[in-house]
């Protein structure tokens, strides 16, 4: 699978521009469903015939953090805004890369030592600028204008056990569903995979994909902020290489405790390893299904994940293997 997640995390596609991405997902899993579309908003919803009558549907977005240009100087500098959750500290020393090709490196404005600490003790999007090479604004605006969206600029990097990139968050979980609907021969009830947009900036294609659908049950495949690092979150307890996680609650949303049972009873009887995630931040798809139509049982398994929305994110691929099983075995084994 590494392949497969190396070509999908290194595709530029933020929030609001996932063709990049789609395209590559449609020729990855074509010849693996029996149905296939893109709805109004630009959700990738593809189907694998089952027996039961029931309907089963996995969720993994393809968005990414990213930054939008807001205004280019006299000298060619961009100023930036942040598209979803991008802290401009994650940015500082960064490349980023423009849809139009355009890419540059990021810093932080100061005229004296004073004023430069000051600033970034009290970073913001007002401070920080872009340099793309240009040689006065005209040039900049060719290269980058206005409106003009970016992402990290940073490559694939195998560690053996652990894997680091931009955009695990949430190709991850792309792959996986990919890697699933590859290996997922006769699934017991009909199964939908939706490869959702603008999660990122408010979990905008979740919240109308399964509107047509309306499966009895929901799963979102997510990251999970890890806190085994040093002096991490000491309310949370899951570790990288752990097995995936089946979450109980976010800020976003309680799991259906239904949802919970059900991945527990799979792991279990498929002697997969998986942790309880009780996250005390964020959130997932999994709120946009529950509130669509007359709501959808729905939950969430995350890949613990370090360095979350930088341009380095890692992942344990033990985890990453697990989840295929434990996604496989629900679809296998059915919602009940």
């Amino acid at each position: 699978m590494k392949k497969l997640i190396e070509k999908l995390v290194t595709v530029s596609s933020p929030s609001g521009r996932e063709s990049a991405i789609r395209e590559v997902i449609v020729e990855e899993i074509k010849p693996y469903v029996d149905d296939m579309k893109i709805d109004p908003l630009g959700n990738l919803i593809a189907m694998k015939k089952g027996s039961s009558g029931k309907k089963l549907l996995f969720d993994g977005h393809m968005d990414e953090i990213g930054v939008v240009v807001t205004h280019i100087d006299s000298n060619g500098f961009l100023r930036v805004d942040s598209v979803g959750g991008l802290s401009p500290y994650m940015l500082l020393g960064s490349r980023l890369i423009f849809e139009t090709g355009a890419s540059g490196v990021v810093d932080v404005e100061g005229e004296t030592a004073k004023e430069l600490g000051e600033t970034i003790k009290n970073l913001d999007y007002d401070h920080v600028f872009v340099d793309i090479g240009a040689i006065d604004k005209k040039d900049a605006e060719n290269k980058a204008p206005i409106g003009t969206f970016g992402t990290y600029d940073s490559t694939f990097v195998d560690l053996g056990k652990r894997i680091v990139s931009k955009s695990m968050d949430d190709r991850i979980a792309c792959a996986i569903m990919i890697q699933v609907l590859k290996e997922l021969d006769k699934p017991k009830d009909d199964v939908y995979f939706v490869f959702a947009v603008q999660e990122e900036v408010g979990i905008v294609g979740a919240s109308v994909a399964a509107f047509d659908i309306m499966p009895d049950m929901a799963v979102a495949i997510d990251v999970t902020a890890g806190p085994d690092t040093p002096k991490s979150f000491k309310r949370m307890g899951f570790k990288l290489g752990g097995g995936p996680t089946i979450k109980i609650k976010d800020r976003g949303s309680v799991s259906s405790a239904r949802v919970v049972s059900r991945l527990k009873e799979v792991a279990e009887k498929k002697e997969i390893p998986t942790q309880y995630e009780v996250l005390i931040f964020g959130g997932t798809d999994a709120r946009g299904y529950q509130t669509t139509g007359r709501g959808i049982a729905s939950g969430t398994v995350s890949i613990p994940c370090r360095y979350v929305h930088s341009p380095h994110e890692m992942v344990d691929y033990d985890d990453v293997l697990n989840a295929v099983r434990l996604l496989k075995g629900l679809a296998e084994e059915g919602v009940e």
